[in-house]
């Protein structure tokens, strides 16, 4: 009678842990600034380029051979508004976030222009409550935080305006901050000069980089601060039983071009433009510390549960702060760069590792609004206390190979003027589908169309000879802007916004 019962009791105990639920994954999003399509040894086109010969990424080249790189990825023109599509799954047209955010109530790139002027926007940010020149949005943070996860983030925020809610990282569901305020950049990426802190009793640089104190003083770069910082914190995070969302978010490789002097030297040695130097050794520090995460995972033993989310905000400084090519040159084969609605200002690297075929290439148009909805299809939540919208689509069935984006619209708003761009940076409204993309620009309302898979380049307008295609999309355009009640640049001599394209 015993035998049976200590059977029956090992066949019980057996069956629960085949009968245990599968654990959660673990996410970690590795968010860059201002990284460019070609800022990096790992090509996204077609062949690789001469930038992909002059960067060494090698990191970044072996997260995508256990993963899966997308080509036609995109995010907004400009940081502020893809890190509140990040964390909301919602499209610029939504959270009307359309520019990057810097004092509360104040617009940072108004005036300079005697004709037009910039519309009301949301200029404050993401909110997590009401709240004025704001959206308030539920954050993939919160949701997962309410959910049993730890969640931590890491580097630079930039969710809102200095004074506003949004400038804090905790009340967007982050448990942890490592380093993240309203600065869209930092003050400065040396130790040495305390990462723009002061220690005489002056005040502090607005954009100086809080929590790192420890290596006030040392000869350390803020890239490798933060990495050691932040997986000091994971150590006491994995004592627990908790599945983790990291979002590490790299002030690099944004201005100020610092060098990174661990990986300078060779740069110099190449005998190119001091300032293109000092950038590609923030790309090299960039990666080296994307190394050391998947280390980190390995040796925790976390990779197999761990989905890695690689992906810049938006496309690749070029008009200003780089080095003696010229304007526009940086990101080329794509046109122009950050803040612009070419390729070169939208289309980013995006690689996705945890998922799908390891080595695997996939060419669908996706939008980092996508990442949202993708987490929440993995972690099987469903969420009741989310307040928005949700216009991103989960990647998972792309992953899948199960449904494709070539009929889906894609849309970006931009109503907004900087006085020192160049001719390609301009006030615009775009909308693409497939590898028709359609461009309205505000000021003088004139459109611009491009097949991007025959003119990567965007050199060869065809909205005149094409008339059906670039009306279509243009109608659609003008459709999604009304429906979303988005606001048009103002013209000031007739008091009134430019109509809607068609």
């Amino acid at each position: 009678m015993m035998r049976k019962i200590l059977l029956l009791g090992a066949f019980l105990c057996s069956f629960s842990l085949l009968a245990e639920k599968p654990k959660s994954k673990n996410f970690l999003i590795f968010l860059v600034d201002d990284l460019g399509w070609q800022d990096l040894s790992l090509s996204f086109a077609d062949q690789k380029t001469p930038w992909n010969s002059l960067y060494r990424t090698p990191n970044l080249e072996k997260l995508a051979a256990r993963g899966i790189k997308f080509t036609h990825a995109y995010a907004n023109q400009n940081c502020t508004p893809t890190r509140v599509s990040l964390l909301t799954g919602m499209n610029a047209l939504s959270h009307k976030v359309t520019s990057w955010t810097f004092q509360k109530d104040k617009n940072p790139d108004e005036g300079g222009d005697l004709k037009f002027q910039v519309p009301a926007w949301n200029m404050n940010g993401l909110s997590p409550y009401e709240n004025k020149n704001s959206i308030h949005a539920t954050s993939i943070a919160t949701l997962l935080s309410e959910n049993g996860y730890a969640t931590i983030h890491a580097g630079k925020a930039h969710f809102g305006a200095y004074g506003s809610p949004g400038e804090n990282p905790k009340l967007h569901g982050f448990q942890i901050n490592i380093g993240g305020s309203a600065a869209g950049q930092p003050a400065s990426y040396s130790g040495m000069q305390n990462f723009g802190n002061k220690t005489n009793g002056a005040p502090n640089d607005i954009r100086a980089v809080p929590h790192l104190n420890r290596f006030w003083g040392k000869d350390i770069h803020l890239t490798e601060a933060l990495t050691q910082e932040t997986m000091r914190v994971m150590d006491s995070v994995l004592i627990h039983p908790k599945p983790f969302f990291l979002l590490f978010s790299n002030y690099a490789v944004h201005t100020p071009i610092q060098p990174d002097k661990r990986f300078v030297q060779h740069y110099y040695d190449l005998g190119i433009d001091s300032t293109e130097a000092k950038y590609a050794s923030l790309v090299e520090g960039m990666d080296k510390s994307l190394g050391d995460w998947i280390d980190y995972l390995d040796k925790n033993k976390l990779t197999e549960n761990t989905v890695i989310v690689f992906l810049s905000d938006n496309g690749g400084l070029t008009d200003v702060g780089r080095g003696k090519n010229g304007r526009n040159t940086y990101n080329t084969p794509l046109r122009s760069g950050k803040t612009s609605g070419y390729e070169g200002g939208l289309r980013i690297p995006f690689v996705v590792s945890g998922l799908g075929k390891k080595g695997s290439i996939n060419h669908e148009n996706i939008i980092v609004d996508d990442v949202f909805p993708s987490i929440l299809q993995l972690t099987n939540i469903k969420p009741k206390s989310k307040i928005q919208h949700v216009d991103g689509l989960s990647l998972v069935p792309i992953i899948q190979g199960k449904n494709s984006n070539q009929n889906r619209f894609f849309t970006w708003h931009h109503p907004h003027m900087r006085t020192n761009g160049s001719p390609d940076i301009q006030p615009f409204s775009a909308i693409r589908q497939g590898n028709w993309k359609l461009i309205f620009f505000h000021k003088d309302q004139h459109f611009e169309l491009y097949n991007t898979r025959t003119d990567l380049s965007e050199k060869n307008n065809l909205f005149t000879s094409l008339p059906e295609k670039g009306q279509f999309l243009a109608k659609k355009l003008g459709e999604k802007l009304r429906s979303s009640d988005s606001k048009m640049l103002i013209d000031k001599e007739k008091q009134k916004e430019i109509i809607y394209p068609f």
